[in-house]
């Protein structure tokens, strides 16, 4: 069971509006106010406000001194670890695998299509009033390279398999095989990238991938090559890849940025052959029903003190 004296769990929805949370626990509304709702002392389970940035995310963990588990509503973690030193040993980290991979994947290819098949130059064109007819590029043929082939990469591979791409090439930290064919190791990306048209990234954010698209891995892109960033904008060199866009060889479509949000003025939001969306990957009608089913399973483990799922990592 439970902590005897910790028995808090730190929601970012009306506890009400979940079905199935088990009785016993005492639920608090926080989801990123200035007030807390409770002693964050008194705290087991937080489940981390979805989007509202590090600073928010890290601000309870110096006083959660009984906290059991860690829960984000994200797939990556990065926006809490700057806050794990805070926190005492043997408390397990969770992310939200499982709730997200449908959107990200939607989103990775529409952003590959929009982009493709010129899509923003049809929406400037209606504003305008201009038909812009022409020969635009297609998925179908294409060589698409999936870097991060976690659970959302896979996903990304099952929206693929329907528009008859010449092949998907799958890349993960280490090198395994999966039914659908080999992951190659991270390492292999100097060989593979210039056989692709188009680079889907889909890491998390870590020591090992933060800038790991830089000047290196951009100039081995081929000429007219497609980068999807459906990851983290840390993943990325902003400046080596403003470079490539700026001289015309490479094109890319973000969902992700790095500064994010873009401010005003940034010369990325008018880079050549460049789709930005606001970082909405997550962000759609799926991730509620998904993330309140998390929930409630994972607090209904946790009450019956059972492992909770999705561990990441458990603090030393």
């Amino acid at each position: 069971m439970t902590s005897a004296t910790a028995t808090d769990v730190w929601l970012p929805f009306a506890a009400e509006e979940i079905d199935g949370l088990p009785e016993g626990l005492n639920y608090r509304f926080w989801d990123g106010d200035r007030d807390y709702p409770a002693d964050p002392a008194d705290c087991a389970f937080y489940v981390v406000p979805y989007m509202k940035g590090p600073e928010v995310a890290v601000r309870p963990l110096g006083g959660m001194n009984a906290v059991q588990v860690v829960q984000t509503l994200s797939a990556g973690i990065d926006h809490v670890e700057p806050g794990l030193g805070l926190l005492p040993a043997g408390v397990r980290l969770c992310n939200a695998k499982g709730v997200h991979e449908a959107s990200t994947a939607e989103l990775a290819l529409a952003l590959v299509l929009a982009s493709l098949r010129g899509f923003p130059g049809f929406v400037q064109g209606q504003d305008k009033e201009e038909w812009r007819s022409g020969f635009y590029p297609a998925l179908a043929d294409k060589s698409v390279l999936v870097v991060g082939y976690g659970s959302i990469g896979a996903a990304i591979e099952d929206r693929l398999e329907p528009f008859e791409c010449a092949r998907v090439v799958r890349v993960a930290r280490s090198a395994r095989t999966t039914a659908r064919g080999p992951v190659h190791a991270i390492e292999e990306l100097p060989a593979l990238l210039p056989e692709a048209d188009v680079v889907i990234l889909s890491t998390p954010l870590n020591p090992s991938t933060q800038g790991l698209v830089g000047p290196r891995f951009l100039a081995a892109m081929r000429d007219g090559a497609l980068l999807v960033n459906v990851a983290r904008g840390a993943v990325v060199d902003t400046d080596a890849l403003l470079s490539e866009l700026e001289s015309g060889r490479l094109r890319a479509a973000l969902d992700v940025t790095d500064p994010e949000p873009l401010p005003a003025g940034h010369p990325l939001w008018h880079a050549p052959h460049t789709l930005i969306t606001p970082h909405v990957g997550g962000s759609t009608s799926a991730f509620l029903p998904r993330a309140k089913r998390l929930l409630a399973g994972q607090l209904t483990r946790f009450a019956a003190g059972e492992p909770v799922g999705n561990l990441v990592l458990t603090t030393g």
